[in-house]
């Protein structure tokens, strides 16, 4: 389910069937790097917008948390924690973050979410029949993985 009053509205009259909150984590660069965080930021959303669809009734999808790279990490990691608890709180049972910042991978054992790193894949060369194939790739990649979390949490 989408971010949007239609399908929040149906996640709030169906909660029960509805355990997963899946977060996209977004760094923004304005230096150098600011090329690679807009590319990044474009294959997040491609691929968190094609696992919300594989897993309707499933996983809310959330909007993306977004930090400045040179923030102190401290800061972003107790922001994210902040988010955390508010889903927690809402009763979601998994929370998956996925995010093409490696850093993250330092941080899974600070946060209870599972931290799903994937490299970016620069798709401004492709057409779009190309980038929902190399999408649709990588989220099949992925299902095995958000199964495995989820039976392991039964």
């Amino acid at each position: 389910m989408k971010w949007i009053p239609q399908e929040v509205e149906t996640y709030l009259s169906a909660k029960e069937y509805v355990d997963t909150a899946l977060v996209p984590l977004y760094f923004v660069s304005t230096g150098a790097e600011m090329k690679q965080s807009a590319e990044a930021a474009e294959f997040i959303t491609l691929l968190s917008s094609h696992l919300e669809r594989q897993f309707t009734g499933r996983i809310v999808l959330f909007p993306p948390f977004t930090y400045l790279i040179n923030d102190d990490s401290e800061k972003v990691l107790d922001d994210l924690k902040n988010w955390e608890n508010t889903i927690l709180k809402a009763e979601f049972k998994h929370i998956f973050y996925l995010t093409s910042d490696i850093n993250w991978r330092t941080k899974e054992d600070k946060v209870s979410g599972s931290i799903i790193w994937v490299p970016s894949i620069p798709l401004e060369q492709m057409n779009d029949s190309q980038k929902l194939k190399m999408i649709d790739s990588q989220a099949k990649q992925l299902l095995a993985l958000f199964t495995n979390k989820w039976n392991e949490k039964r």
